[in-house]
């Protein structure tokens, strides 16, 4: 299939990194290695993170505008208009202004992988916004759920319960190292985080990160933090009294990341409010046990006890001591780990992901959109 692509809250080709950049790159990636013909259809960012009506209503007359045109493009050309559109993760704050109007125009199946409804926003500031998703979801003919937390608010507005397809979260495992590598150090295990600097949730994990670690100081380790962003400055000064074990390394592309990976013993993120959190999987993919909070999908990635080890999140006395466990045991750090890379490549490698993709959207089919 010819298929259009559109992620509003950030393109797959935008230039800031992101958790949100690399899986709209990596469901690109799965649906051509699933034999489709992917393109982006727009890259107009539907975002507003402020709660401002103005802002709504001016994004929702420009996507018009883009949906119109669009149509009248394919309309003219009808060899190249879509046979599918996929929009990626829908929700208050970016919903979709092009897919359900094009998708209706041209009678074709109307895709959306990641959906989220919360229905506080209902009568907030976002509540434009809101409504739009509700409408979005009401026209989808198949959600792909990447976070198994989100399924209870998305399935009441779609019009067949089967119209929800689990997609666990994924990536392409041959970027990261085997899981047959010796392990990297024994004397000094090398802890490692990735994650961006920003406030927030972020913010928040990582004073969680930094008053665990100060509690074991008497165990030998180092921590290497991949990441930056606008509170940078905050981040440091919180992690001052780790300072003699602490390396800072900036942002690093994808392969830099994985190279990071590859050198470390085991992974570190309290993950509050994470949604499921690629940096996790991909840890694991390098052979990594991780220790994270248990947010909204991350117990879906991570089998606790066995590629890792699950805490509440923001439990800083649970954090600090599921990492004294692992830091001190290098055998159950090297079984976990080993474990990990074999559950993703069974579970959340790109090949596995393309083909339940190619299965779900096989069975749909061209359709009239309602």
């Amino acid at each position: 299939m010819r298929v259009a692509f559109y992620a509003p809250l950030k393109p797959p080709d935008h230039p800031v990194p992101s958790g949100d950049r690399r899986v709209a790159r990596l469901l690109v990636q799965a649906l051509c290695h699933a034999g489709h013909d992917v393109f982006i259809a727009s890259r107009l960012r539907s975002y507003d993170g402020t709660g401002d009506p103005i802002r709504q209503v001016r994004l929702a007359r420009i996507g018009t505008r883009i949906a119109d045109r669009l149509l009248r493009r394919w309309q003219h050309d009808p060899a190249t208009a879509p046979d599918l559109w996929v929009t990626y993760h829908l929700y208050y704050k970016a919903p979709d202004w092009l897919g359900p109007t094009v998708s209706a125009a041209l009678r074709i199946p109307y895709v959306v992988a990641e959906a989220s409804h919360a229905a506080k926003r209902a009568a907030g500031p976002w509540q434009i916004s809101h409504r739009a998703v509700e409408t979005a979801l009401c026209r989808t003919d198949l959600v792909f759920g990447l976070n198994p937390a989100d399924r209870a608010g998305v399935l009441p507005f779609l019009r067949r319960p089967e119209s929800w397809a689990v997609l666990p979260p994924f990536l392409d495992a041959r970027n990261y190292r085997s899981a047959d590598m010796p392990p990297t150090s024994s004397t000094t295990p090398r802890l490692i985080t990735v994650a961006m600097m920003r406030p927030g949730d972020k913010l928040a994990s990582y004073r969680v990160l930094a008053a665990a670690l100060v509690t074991l100081l008497d165990l030998p380790w180092s921590l290497d933090i991949i990441g930056d962003g606008p509170v940078r400055p905050e981040i440091e000064q919180i992690l001052m009294p780790l300072e003699a074990r602490v390396a800072y390394h900036g942002t690093l592309d994808d392969a830099g990341v994985a190279q990071a990976l590859a050198r470390a013993d085991l992974f570190l993120w309290p993950a509050i409010n994470e949604a499921f959190g690629m940096a996790l999987l991909e840890a694991q993919a390098s052979g990594l046990p991780v220790i994270a909070g248990a947010s909204g999908g991350v117990a879906g990635i991570i089998a606790d006890g066995e590629t890792g080890l699950l805490v509440p999140p923001g439990d800083i006395g649970a954090f600090a001591a599921a990492a004294r466990r692992l830091i001190r045991d290098q055998a159950v750090r090297r079984a976990m780990g080993i474990a990990a890379r074999t559950r993703v490549k069974r579970e959340h490698d790109l090949p596995v992901a393309a083909e339940r993709l190619a299965r779900a959207i096989g069975s749909l089919g061209r359709t009239s959109a309602a």
